[in-house]
């Protein structure tokens, strides 16, 4: 019998935060969930507990194996050889559902109204984003060229509003987003992608790179592409 992290699924939104909190990389987000890998990587201290925003974490005595110091070191030995990150990974691309802010309103301080902000993700990039999990299951996708929110005055809540976010810039990244956005949509049921570019030409390669991932992936998921002016204004939407 020993002090040991239980997880309850059920409480579980996928955030993430339990799984930085955690200094021997014991816990990974699987399947949309936080997961305990393996009794002997946990210490049993419980410095993720305070991280969870749902209350899913609690330490129990129950019979487990001993930690151990030296599998622990072993795994992130394995991972740093491998390339890949460890449990815990970097607090900047773990994936996390965001909860838009409201605010009162004056008439009635009680009630709200949404906020500007209404992003409900992180992280945004293209290149950093998962490619499975709540945030993306069963969800509205907005793929937006990385300049479109600061032509677009109400980008906020005209576009992402309701959706997942993800931006990118083909030019700058220097990348081919089709395989990502594939792979998007080969392990989630995306309802629908809303497109936001520029007029620049070099913009065209975040529409190609939709256009094709989508063919590629075989499924029928509605499309809508939004050209924006450097005034903001909508030049055309398709």
């Amino acid at each position: 019998m020993r002090p040991i992290l239980e997880i309850d699924e059920s409480k579980c939104d996928g955030c993430g935060a339990c799984a930085t909190a955690c200094h021997e990389s014991a816990i990974a987000i699987v399947d949309g969930k936080a997961k305990l890998l393996r009794d002997d990587y946990c210490d049993g201290i419980g410095d993720c507990i305070g991280t969870c925003p749902t209350g899913a974490l609690k330490i129990v005595q129950r019979d487990a194996v001993a930690y151990d110091a030296a599998a622990v070191a072993r795994n992130r030995d394995a991972a740093a050889k491998s390339g890949a990150r460890p449990a815990g990974g970097c607090p900047g691309t773990r994936p996390r559902i965001v909860r838009p802010r409201v605010a009162a309103r004056p008439d009635n301080p009680a009630a709200g109204t949404p906020a500007a902000g209404q992003l409900s993700n992180w992280p945004v990039q293209i290149k950093l984003m998962p490619t499975s999990g709540p945030a993306l299951d069963g969800r509205d996708l907005l793929v937006a060229a990385d300049c479109a929110a600061y032509a677009c005055g109400d980008f906020h809540t005209r576009f992402m509003q309701g959706r997942t976010t993800a931006i990118g810039c083909p030019k700058l990244d220097g990348v081919d987003y089709a395989d990502k956005l594939g792979e998007v949509l080969a392990n989630n049921d995306v309802r629908s992608i809303v497109l936001t570019r520029m007029v620049v030409p070099c913009c065209g390669g975040l529409e190609q790179a939709a256009r094709r991932a989508i063919d590629e992936s075989g499924k029928d998921v509605p499309l809508e592409v939004v050209v924006i002016d450097f005034d903001g204004s909508i030049r055309t939407s398709r």
